[in-house]
């Protein structure tokens, strides 16, 4: 450590009651740290609490009332499970307090940036410890890592997918329930892709074009690539030397998902955002996920490498329901994020920026973690065959 270090204090700061913040990961949290959840009004943590069931000793703060910035203390962590927005003005208090930081987000470039100063000031700033991002990522250096061991650094062909979906356990005609902003699940769609196929850098303008069938554990889906795929592979740690195929890291949906969207993408491909903010609205009110309704989250990493007669395939799948007690998206997203608190606590990290962890063996443990607490995954390789992962 260096030795501008800030020990932690084992205080977690929880600021957020939205869907993701989740009974399970709370309740682990809270089994060897002090966890203060903060919701806009004290009166509302504690109904969040209540409804997730939390018998765990977590205390309640209200943003409304009580002051953040004074409460924070060296050594602490502040959790943003806010929306985007507001991550950068909670990572400055943070900083300003000598704090740590976490969110469940991709990394912003303000956060990026501000990272910088927590290294100077000697806290961790830890981003994309969620599910997508989050798990994806550790399933993909623990991939890539096995794959360097048995191939090497050079590869004539490399193909790695990631796609991720939280979709409903039973779909109806629609295939499809919001449980966020619709308007934010529409305007997603406008944001072109960029991926490796065929060697090449593709950008699909109307992402949902470029969908193709993916079949996970013997069950057809449909997945479509999203965001930008390509500045992942620097962030996996791809060997210069290995020739990348194939690269994309994409949404998966239910099968006769683009066929019951149609008349959704038609009026996304106007442009018009007074027809998407409309069309989300009644979106909203025919297709909503009810308390009666269970979720689904499925996760697929695969990762396939050759180089002349030696070729190597290992893939990790993810696939949960929700219950009484959570959500399958909420148990997922808190599970792993207090995992990756966990870490944080425990100084097992170096001031700065830490994207989930690139560390192989740490993500493997982190992994190990999540299947312990009903988050069923399965492992397989070319060498090895198929396994639970709590069996490694």
């Amino acid at each position: 450590m260096t030795e501008r270090w800030i020990e932690p204090s084992g205080t977690v700061h929880w600021v957020g009651t939205g869907m993701s913040t989740g009974h399970s990961g709370l309740t682990a949290l809270a089994e060897d740290t002090d966890v203060v959840l903060w919701g806009r009004t004290r009166e509302r943590a504690r109904r969040r609490l209540e409804m997730l069931d939390v018998s765990a000793s977590v205390s309640v703060r209200g943003l409304d009332r009580d002051d953040l910035a004074d409460s924070i203390g060296p050594g602490d962590v502040v959790v943003s499970m806010l929306p985007v927005a507001h991550h950068t003005e909670l990572l400055r208090t943070a900083l300003d307090n000598r704090a740590h930081f976490a969110c469940t987000s991709y990394t912003a470039p303000e956060v990026a940036e501000l990272s910088q100063r927590a290294r100077e000031v000697g806290t961790v700033v830890l981003t994309e410890a969620g599910l997508d991002p989050g798990i994806d990522h550790l399933m993909a250096h623990v991939l890539v890592t096995q794959a360097r061991e048995q191939v090497g650094d050079t590869a004539d062909r490399v193909a790695l997918t990631s796609y991720c979906g939280g979709i409903p356990a039973h779909p109806g005609e629609f295939r499809y329930q919001f449980s966020w902003a619709p308007v934010g699940v529409l305007r997603a769609l406008t944001t072109p892709a960029r991926y490796i196929h065929g060697g090449q850098v593709r950008v699909a303008e109307r992402p949902w074009e470029a969908t193709e069938t993916y079949t996970v554990g013997g069950e057809a889906f449909e997945v479509y690539p999203n965001r930008d795929s390509i500045g992942f592979t620097s962030q996996y740690g791809l060997p210069p030397e290995w020739t990348v195929e194939t690269f994309v890291r994409g949404t998966l949906r239910p099968s006769g998902w683009k066929r019951a969207w149609g008349p959704v993408f038609d009026v996304v491909a106007s442009g018009a955002d007074d027809r998407i903010v409309a069309l989300a609205e009644d979106l909203a009110e025919r297709y909503p996920t009810t308390p009666e309704d269970r979720d689904r989250v499925v996760l697929a990493v695969t990762l396939e490498v050759e180089h002349a007669d030696v070729r190597w395939e290992g893939c990790y799948t993810l696939d949960v329901a929700g219950d009484h007690t959570d959500t399958a998206m909420a148990r997922c997203v808190s599970s792993s994020l207090a995992s990756g608190l966990r870490s944080v606590v425990k100084s097992r990290w170096q001031p700065g920026l830490h994207r989930a962890t690139a560390d192989p063996s740490e993500a493997n443990e982190w992994l190990t973690s999540l299947a312990g607490h009903d988050l069923p995954m399965t492992y397989h390789s070319s060498e090895k065959g198929r396994r639970d992962v709590r069996d490694d």
